[in-house]
């Protein structure tokens, strides 16, 4: 069995009253010392999947397990424990008390975990010297550069000496001299004992990661003759929050393009018919689509990769029917 275990996992959120569905049925698998980058671009699930493993969100569906420990299923003390003593998070925007000096700041979780002054201090000042900052323990936040204070943030994370680090685009306001450092420092975290998962949109910690799990896999580029698609009526073709990389054209018959709402009805958006092309909008922006659809009646497509589409109908601006 291995350490972590992600079976299933789905996640759904009420936006605007449609139901939006970040993670949908997502399996994974790591190893304890391994360094799991999680890689896309913004909005595609990395904070909500880190955020479930930190015990911060239960799933809709599906589990996560940790050394034999079902997240999802944890409740009251046993939450509160995870997050303390398994979990260490490194947030994206470092979330340093402005008025603390790092030496402060590292020793907070440490106070509000009943340590007592001295021996707080002295973890935290080892903790500083582990990061490369021994020379900066009395500094403020705004005395420290950003990757200073990331540094002083994951010092933070490893109070508890937690098995497991969860690191939210570490990176993002970096430049890349200190990306260096940091993404350097995270690798060298991932070791016996201890499991580092980092959520970036940056394709360079995929050279030092142990696995990377592409949580939008990249929509294909190739060109290809149509395939033709022969749906019944009321055959659902694709659903709100799926990925792909298709696009349809209707030859014969007529397509119901539809979004669920978050009190599980459903919102008919339009009927396209035959000689119309649709669900162009998610695979050309590399987005999940943003509503299903079903045929009306017994219905004819042409399915057609993005390259492929672009050359067939040069001109794409209008206003999208379905992602």
């Amino acid at each position: 069995m291995a350490q972590l275990e992600v079976r299933d996992l789905t996640m759904e959120f009420d936006s605007g009253g449609y139901i939006v569905r970040p993670l949908d049925k997502l399996t994974l698998e790591a190893e304890d010392g391994e360094l799991i980058a999680l890689l896309g671009p913004s909005g595609c699930g990395k904070t909500t999947l880190l955020s479930c493993l930190a015990g911060l969100l239960t799933p809709t569906s599906g589990t996560i397990t940790f050394q034999g420990t079902d997240i999802g299923s944890l409740t009251g003390a046993a939450v509160a424990e995870h997050r303390q003593n398994t979990v260490g998070v490194v947030f994206q925007a470092f979330n340093l008390l402005a008025s603390l000096s790092a030496r402060k700041n590292v020793m907070v979780p440490l106070a509000l975990a009943g340590v007592g002054r001295r021996e707080a201090g002295r973890r935290a000042d080892e903790l500083l010297e582990r990061v490369a900052l021994s020379e900066r323990l009395h500094h403020l936040p705004r005395q420290l550069s950003g990757g200073q204070q990331q540094r002083v943030a994951i010092a933070r994370a490893l109070v508890h000496d937690p098995p497991l680090v969860l690191a939210d685009e570490p990176t993002a306001h970096l430049d890349h001299i200190q990306v260096e450092g940091i993404l350097l420092l995270m690798r060298e975290l991932a070791t016996a004992g201890r499991m580092v998962v980092v959520s970036t949109h940056d394709d360079r910690i995929t050279h030092i990661a142990d696995r990377v799990v592409e949580l939008v896999p990249n929509a294909s580029t190739a060109e290809h003759e149509p395939v033709e698609i022969c749906l019944a009526a009321g055959e659902i073709l694709f659903e709100q929050g799926d990925r792909g990389n298709l696009v349809y054209v209707i030859e014969e018959g007529s397509v119901e393009i539809f979004r669920e709402r978050a009190d599980r009805g459903e919102e008919l958006l339009t009927v396209v018919g035959a000689g119309n092309y649709f669900g162009e909008i998610g695979p050309i922006l590399n987005l999940p689509r943003s509503a299903s659809a079903r045929a009306a009646e017994p219905t004819r497509l042409s399915a057609l990769t993005v390259r492929t589409f672009r050359k067939r109908f040069p001109s794409t601006v209008r206003e999208a029917r379905a992602g």
